[in-house]
């Protein structure tokens, strides 16, 4: 056992199943999950949309639970039992009372461990996730996020959507989901995490006879780095009264020393009611409803994006607008008073986030999964105070690329009016 935070214990178990228990007496909650080192992004182009379809599939039963038990089990908690699929990871968690935290246990562990796949459940979740698709493709504040990030990254398994395309989840039959099961579904591509009212004593005896017996390696991932290719798309759309637009550039790796520095040049350009974009496009200008910016990383790379939407007459100047405080900010325009004021607002986010045991306990995976250990609080807090306007200017740098920028719209347009090389000529 081995901790880097007080309160947190780390254990690895002989099958490979890491496990982070962090123990608050003073709550009446316990959050529970299961994490996998698979996304989308460890899938073959051919079965795009395996990981979230056996995210759907795990609820349907078990080897001893019928859907409808499930069901039940999940009503007498009265709690939450929920999954979600990422693009590197995916999930599986429940929030329960701290009275009820081995009857949890015991449904999330048979959920993950012994679903069973029927010919009749593969069918049924199939037109669920086509439906799912479908309302994707209806929701253009969704849309034009997954479009931009399949242009931006067209040859890299991280410009693939989440959800898989219509044509690959037609294609996905009960061999190929079996398969994507078997290889990522086991205790050494998995990641436990608890947060709460529950000590590790009340948690490790099941999960140590759980999973004795399976001793299968880990997946030896091989993540490259993606190129972006930049762009300038327009998905035409008549029905809509708005345009909406996300432009984006070359990020930051999840891992990076630059992640601080990335959230909080957000925070000043478009992350806040404070942040220049809200202030000037939505405030002053009364151009936007909706106008903000933000940064994901991952293993090998990150973009940085900014989505808003305006009527089709107002597209130029809300973009002029945009480029213009992109290109202020990486000449050194950001003020000594704005980064004082981001800084307030991303660690009183981060310290407000510490309330919730869901929040600690996904914090808790994705920390153990992207840097292999644990940051107290005070580190982060230490790490967002040692930031300089020098390191925001170096930050903006490499976001305000002029040979990765790139724009996706979608809306009631004949033509986007805008060309990639004059996206270079305005933050050039």
């Amino acid at each position: 056992m081995s901790s880097n935070m007080q309160n947190v214990s780390r254990y690895v178990l002989p099958s490979g199943l890491t496990i982070l228990i962090e123990t608050l007496p003073y709550v009446r909650s316990v959050a529970l999950g299961y994490y996998l080192r698979s996304g989308s992004a460890v899938e073959s182009e051919e079965h795009s949309g395996s990981s979230h379809f056996l995210e759907h599939l795990v609820f349907k039963g078990t080897a001893t639970r019928s859907t409808s038990d499930i069901a039940k089990v999940i009503d007498i908690l009265g709690g939450d039992v929920d999954a979600f699929t990422g693009k590197e990871y995916t999930s599986f968690y429940c929030h329960v009372l701290d009275e009820q935290v081995h009857v949890a246990l015991s449904l999330l562990t048979d959920i993950v461990i012994a679903p069973r796949f029927t010919d009749d459940d593969l069918e049924v979740e199939r037109g669920v996730i086509l439906e799912e698709i479908k309302m994707v493709e209806d929701t253009p504040d969704d849309l034009v996020h997954e479009i931009f990030v399949t242009a931006f990254w067209p040859d890299h398994p991280l410009g693939r959507p989440i959800l898989g395309t219509e044509e690959t989840v037609n294609r996905l039959g009960r061999k190929q989901i079996l398969a994507h099961y078997d290889e990522t579904f086991h205790p050494s591509n998995m990641i436990f995490c608890a947060s709460g009212n529950v000590r590790p004593e009340e948690i490790l005896p099941f999960l140590e006879a759980t999973f004795a017996n399976d001793t299968k390696p880990p997946i030896q991932q091989t993540w490259t780095a993606p190129t972006p290719a930049q762009h300038v798309i327009l998905r035409e759309k008549r029905e809509l009264e708005q345009v909406h637009l996300c432009l984006g550039s070359r990020g930051f790796p999840q891992q990076g020393d630059e992640r601080y520095g990335a959230a909080l040049f957000n925070a000043i350009l478009g992350g806040g009611m404070s942040s220049r974009l809200f202030q000037k496009i939505r405030e002053k200008a009364g151009l936007v409803y909706t106008v903000m910016s933000y940064h994901n990383g991952y293993v090998n790379g990150g973009y940085e994006a900014i989505y808003a939407a305006c009527a089709p007459k107002n597209l130029r100047r809300v973009l002029d607008m945009t480029l213009a405080e992109m290109r202020l900010i990486k000449s050194g325009g950001a003020t000594a008073e704005e980064l004082s004021s981001a800084k307030l607002h991303l660690k009183g986010s981060i310290l407000l986030s510490l309330e919730s045991t869901v929040s600690r306990m996904s914090g808790l995976a994705r920390q153990e999964y992207y840097f292999g250990r644990q940051f107290s609080p005070d580190e982060i807090i230490a790490a967002i105070d040692a930031v300089t306007l020098e390191d925001i200017a170096h930050v903006a740098g490499t976001i305000v690329d002029p040979d990765s920028l790139s724009l996706t719209l979608i809306g009631n347009l004949k033509s986007p009016g805008i060309s990639t090389d004059m996206l270079r000529q305005a933050v050039a």
